[in-house]
């Protein structure tokens, strides 16, 4: 299959054939990194990793799969640029355009990172904007897979994957259209204000309805958690947010705090997954904060399950780097090979 030269800015731009194809080459490339095979494919090329948000797992799996696939590799943070500043964001991506073989771009509404793509002449990746989150997905649903064997046909209603929390964000958004392409049935459980999009709702639904899964809304936990194979969810409020929500935040999603009880609930095989950080103790500086200003020792999810055989989360986290790896590798290889 032939990605060379696509941008990655949103899975909806893609076929189910061609995520697959990338979780296939997602595999091999891991089974290579786990063996010590050397997979140097694009020696002589040079990306850029345009950051207005920071991050660890994104920029660390960009930047271990620029040297894996011996690239070189320059990060630019939110004070290293003067892209929207004294500079347009159309200028910028024509600049780095002709100086790197591929950008990344890590920051916030999706129109910056398609307006980047339309000018820059070379891949543009989308490392997360408010809206979506497509490279995170691949490492979920490839951990998924790891887990279960295969994603359709788990039972006879197939995987059901429930999102608990901010069911509007970039990572429930983005969960809902990745199952939709891939078959998975997937839940949203969240309170009715902080349902998805209707737009984004009936787009995934006439997706899902093509490919033999199910798109579903629900308020009830009970309800919506009863035999699931994947427990989902992430932290209340979003990297952009201001401090002051985080008060409605948890009156609202408290009832939604992934628990032994919510696991319990589910199937008995089910996994946690998490795309992270977690607040799930208090050994972070805002873990703390927020003990002392509501007295919640852990929000979206206990640390028992965050902790527990069944969750999964730093297998998802390490598959960032697999995927990511293979995202690049495929819209930058050359198409005569």
């Amino acid at each position: 299959m032939n990605l060379t030269g696509r941008n990655f800015l949103k899975l909806l731009d893609y076929t189910p054939e061609e995520i697959r194809y990338l979780l296939d080459l997602s595999k091999d490339l891991k089974n290579k990194k786990k063996s010590g095979i050397s997979h140097k494919y694009l020696p002589n090329k040079n990306i850029v990793l345009l950051f207005e948000k920071t991050s660890t797992r994104t920029r660390c799996a960009f930047e271990v799969a620029a040297l894996d696939l011996g690239m070189g590799v320059t990060y630019l943070d939110p004070n290293a640029s003067q892209m929207g500043k004294k500079e347009s964001i159309a200028d910028t991506a024509k600049v780095l355009g002709r100086m790197y073989d591929g950008i990344e771009y890590r920051g916030y509404s999706q129109t910056i990172v398609e307006e980047l793509a339309k000018n820059a002449g070379v891949p543009v990746w989308n490392g997360l904007t408010t809206e979506f989150h497509p490279t995170q997905m691949l490492a979920d649903i490839m951990t998924v897979e790891e887990n279960f064997g295969y994603l359709k046909g788990l039972n006879l209603d197939g995987i059901k994957l429930v999102f608990m929390g901010d069911a509007r964000n970039n990572v429930a958004n983005s969960l809902m259209v990745v199952c939709a392409k891939m078959g998975i049935n997937f839940v949203a459980c969240a309170p009715r204000e902080l349902w998805p999009q209707e737009e984004l709702v009936n787009t995934c639904k006439e997706i899902a309805s093509t490919n033999g899964c199910t798109i579903t809304l629900e308020e009830d936990v009970s309800i919506a958690t009863k035999s699931a194979n994947v427990i989902y969810t992430d932290v209340w409020v979003s990297m952009g947010e201001p401090d002051e929500v985080w008060a409605s935040r948890i009156k609202l999603l408290s009832p939604y705090q992934v628990n032994m009880s919510v696991m319990s609930n589910a199937s008995e095989n089910a996994i946690f997954l998490h795309c992270l950080p977690s607040f799930h103790d208090l050994n972070t500086t805002i873990g703390k904060e927020i003990y002392e200003k509501f007295g919640l020792k852990e929000m979206e999810v206990t640390d028992e399950v965050f902790n527990s055989p069944k969750s999964k989360v730093f297998d998802e986290a390490e598959n960032r780097l697999h995927t990511i790896k293979a995202v690049v590798y495929a819209t930058m290889r050359d198409i005569n090979e």
